[in-house]
């Protein structure tokens, strides 16, 4: 039977912070540390590695560590989440991405429907849409085929899909999977929108509104200016816009789209670039097979989430890990740093992924919680973040735990030579000396260019940035997140920290205000 208890009130818990704590500098120098790089490492799907030589972990942390895993019952906590009990239990609902793109467990019957087969029937008639689409059978009012697909979307309708598309746009073009082109836009600031028109040719143009519940107002705000900006150019906007929305909402079954294809409420926003949400826009930008591929990946990766052999478990090992340095080692915060351009807005999305899920003060029976959650997440890719903030990484007063991820090879598949190595060589050759600059460190008489070193990080080593490395490396961070709200008893799918801003905008439209909020609204001349 599964118990939900607080991560300070378990044995091993304790055992842990007893443990003996590792020295990196020592650890990660000379013969131990090519040891370590050669040991530390577990197999992923997609081609990738999760390697964590230069964390600060020997056997004895990860002996405690697996205590703690068994203890905290996560292996029993992730197959309870997909055999479809209720795991949300804030909202009291299903927790149910993984099914999305397969079968972990049993049959899972919700809304008197099976709900693997209500996620491939989504898939199934998107795929025929975009087929369409395609093929020039569904084209605008002239005839004439559609070229760009835009999303309308805020929050996971728009993070994780934005940077999937970024991360497999250049692949699509050199492997002949270009489809369309895909922009977004979802900021309620009336720039994002009309920057995204002004270079847009909306005659050509086909428009996904995401939206679960139908009423999201930045989303239906920013519905509104496309509409407008469409009626302007003398065209009908229920010819250019298909509605990616739940079964019960208003956009369900309006004339005002081509065609709508549905979420449900099982798969919350920031979990959601599996679903339709961005199966909808990756299928038009690039074809069904190659969102197919995205979800082979992160199937893959899932299979391998629910290894209950805790040092074979990528997900599991990079979760407990990470509660080892918040709760134990006291580390604030987490630098997401992907040594590859592809992944430019990965980072963005795993901001909300994290810390979305994880930013919770109180367990999953609504009782404060003594101990650190979730971590600052931030990062941009390399070797930008280089020239950026890695000057407090490295000499800061807080040692910030690093999590890089790397490929051997680029998209494009060439690449020049210049003074005797490739650009992606030298990309590869930063990250390698990044990671042991951050653990040894340099000693110099100048303070000002000492480098005490004991930074610890892992790296996520993979071959290309392509659909299915790409989707197994989403589920990786998406399990990662999942196992450490088990660990801290956090409800790690709701985020009614989002609500109250919204419910206090609504007063202000409405000119209900009164105190400091009147005021403000009043310098903000509204």
């Amino acid at each position: 039977m599964v118990t939900w208890n607080n991560l300070d009130t378990l044995a091993s818990f304790k055992e842990l912070s007893e443990v003996e704590r590792v020295n990196l500098v020592e650890a990660m120098s000379g013969e131990n540390g090519a040891d370590r790089v050669k040991n530390y490492s577990v197999p992923m799907a997609g081609g990738f590695s999760y390697n964590y030589a230069a964390k600060q972990v020997d056997d004895k942390v990860l002996a405690a560590l697996v205590k703690l895993a068994e203890e905290a019952q996560l292996a029993e906590k992730f197959e309870a989440l997909y055999n479809g009990e209720v795991i949300n239990t804030g909202e009291k609902r299903l927790v149910l991405h993984h099914m999305t793109r397969g079968q972990l467990g049993d049959a899972v019957t919700a809304d008197g429907v099976d709900k693997r087969s209500f996620y491939v029937e989504q898939q199934e008639r998107i795929a025929d849409f975009a087929n369409k689409v395609h093929s020039g059978e569904i084209t605008n009012a002239a005839g004439e085929k559609f070229t760009t697909v835009v999303q309308i979307g805020i929050g996971g309708s728009d993070l994780g899909p934005r940077a999937m598309y970024l991360a497999l746009e250049n692949w699509a073009k050199k492997n002949g999977k270009f489809k369309m082109e895909a922009k977004f836009i979802s900021n309620v600031d009336p720039d994002d929108a009309a920057a995204v028109l002004n270079s847009t040719d909306v005659a050509h143009a086909i428009f996904v509104l995401v939206s679960k519940s139908g009423t999201t107002l930045e989303t239906l705000t920013n519905e509104s200016f496309v509409k407008d900006a469409l009626k302007k150019a003398g065209l009908d906007p229920s010819k250019h816009m298909i509605a990616v929305t739940s079964e019960t909402s208003p956009l369900a079954k309006s004339d005002d789209y081509l065609a709508a294809f549905f979420m449900d409420d099982y798969i919350g926003g920031r979990f959601s670039s599996t679903s339709a949400v961005g199966g909808a826009v990756l299928s038009l930008a690039f074809g069904p097979e190659v969102f197919a591929q995205f979800l082979e990946g992160a199937a893959a990766e899932d299979q391998l989430s629910a290894n209950k052999d805790v040092l074979k478990n990528p997900e599991m090992l990079d979760a407990l890990i990470g509660v080892y340095e918040r709760n134990v080692l006291g580390y604030p915060a987490t630098a997401v740093l992907p040594y590859s351009q592809a992944l430019s807005r990965f980072p963005a999305h795993l901001q909300q992924l994290d810390m979305e899920s994880n930013g919770k003060s109180v367990n999953r029976f609504g009782e404060p919680v003594d101990y650190p959650t979730g971590p600052v997440i931030f990062g941009e890719p390399g070797t930008n973040g280089q020239h950026s903030f890695y000057q407090l990484l490295h000499q800061g007063t807080d040692i910030v735990p690093l999590q890089f991820v790397g490929f051997k090879n680029s998209q494009i598949g060439t690449d020049v030579v210049i003074q005797d190595s490739t650009s992606q060589q030298k990309l590869c050759a930063n990250v390698a000396a990044q990671i042991v600059a951050f653990a040894c460190g340099k000693s110099d008489e100048n303070r000002n260019k000492n480098f005490e070193g004991g930074r610890p990080s892992s790296i996520i080593i993979g071959e290309q940035v392509n659909p299915q490395s790409l989707g197994a490396l989403l589920a990786h961070f998406e399990n990662k997140i999942m196992f450490q709200g088990f660990l801290w008893n956090v409800n790690s799918f709701d985020q009614e920290g989002v609500q109250l801003g919204k419910v206090l905008a609504k007063r202000v439209l409405a000119h209900e205000t009164d105190g400091a909020l009147k005021v403000f609204s009043d310098l903000l001349n509204i």
